[in-house]
């Protein structure tokens, strides 16, 4: 009879944790897979819907062309009624600014940033990074995937034909600012790099997502993360070896790129600790800014945040100067192929970023 209870006491124990364990499974998967978002503005000027490839999987875009001199005079006349379809002519390649949107997000939360940008000449690319918006969905989204997705961007970005290859910068918010930075040591073929509001540190990332799904800390902080890091194939050691402080200065060994950093100090989301945390280690010292609003996503309704962007995209990307020197390694770009991007065929100067490509999920091929 003891034997018995023994017995049904253990498969009962068995039992509670297995179920234990696929609760705590069901949790990370739930907090890796950003909530889908739909689309629901537009931008107000005209625009083409675009779409490319990255690592198999479509993604979902605007292409708004520069405006031209006929269209600054008539703009606040016939903004309303301008045909979204027609394309815009220029006589000269535009610059082009890409902006990357954050976790949970999709391009049309970002159109905030496009009316100052667009006024003062700027074609922009906007899209919806995979598992958000229209894009396809990915099994395991991660900083990685959006750092893919930004040189997936870049690559279509340098084929359209009313570009200037030579001047193009990026935008990116919150996990769009990441991914672009993760981006940078693969070579990124860009004049200047602007982020808002970016988490710099992998604990503040999960701080934030466990603060927004409503989840403790203790226990999960030790658990949860390594389900998120077993699901995306990525060492979560090297994760925090290898972190944005380190993408930065090994990016600029090679070529000095006009960094410029923003947060606001009323950011209770992402703290403004972050960028602290940033300025004390890059070398040399990048371009920041402090704003003083209320937020995670409201950084440009502080009048200094376009009274410093303007002019430090003027000077890098608008006006910037023929490089004496390509940014190394450059990418890997066949023009005679379609516009899939296989991130594996870029070359990589670092080792550690060429194993986790290596490790990149096959599922969501």
């Amino acid at each position: 009879m003891d034997r018995r209870y023994w017995l049904i006491g253990g498969v009962s124990g068995a039992v509670l944790a297995l179920a234990g364990t696929r609760m705590v499974w069901n949790t990370a998967v739930k907090a890796q897979t950003p909530k889908r978002i739909p689309v629901e503005r537009k931008p107000d000027m005209p625009y083409q819907d675009i779409e490319f490839v990255s690592d198999g999987l479509n993604i979902q875009g605007w292409f708004i062309p520069a405006m031209t001199t006929e269209k600054k005079e008539h703009s606040a006349d016939n903004q309303s009624s301008q045909d979204q379809a027609a394309p815009v002519t220029t006589t000269e390649l535009a610059p082009l600014m890409i902006i990357a949107h954050g976790w949970g997000s999709n391009r049309s939360r970002v159109l905030r940033y496009i009316e100052p940008l667009w006024q003062a000449g700027y074609a922009i690319l906007m899209y919806d990074a995979r598992s958000h918006g229209h894009s396809d969905p990915i099994e395991a989204p991660s900083a990685y995937t959006f750092r893919d997705d930004i040189l997936a961007a870049m690559d279509y970005a340098i084929r359209i034909p009313e570009i200037d290859p030579e001047r193009i910068g990026v935008l990116g918010h919150s996990m769009g600012g990441l991914g672009t930075i993760l981006s940078l040591p693969y070579g990124l073929p860009v004049r200047a790099v602007i982020t808002d509001s970016m988490p710099a540190q992998f604990e503040s990332v999960l701080e934030a997502e466990f603060k927004r799904r409503g989840l403790p800390l203790f226990p999960m902080a030790n658990i949860i993360p390594r389900i998120w890091f077993y699901r995306s194939h990525i060492s979560l050691k090297e994760y925090q070896q290898k972190n944005t402080v380190f993408s930065i200065n090994e990016a600029r060994k090679e070529a000095d790129l006009p960094i410029l950093m923003i947060h606001s100090r009323g950011d209770a989301f992402i703290p403004p600790t972050e960028l602290e945390f940033v300025m004390g280690q890059v070398t040399p010292p990048i371009e920041t800014l402090f704003v003083n609003t209320n937020g995670h996503s409201s950084s440009q309704k502080d009048p200094h945040f376009w009274a410093k962007v303007l002019p430090f995209l003027d000077e890098h990307v608008k006006h910037a100067e023929p490089r004496v020197k390509a940014i190394t390694p450059p990418l890997a770009i066949t023009k005679n192929v379609t516009q899939k991007v296989n991130i594996r065929r870029w070359k990589i100067p670092i080792t550690w970023l060429k194993s986790v490509n290596e490790k990149a999920p096959t599922t969501d091929k």
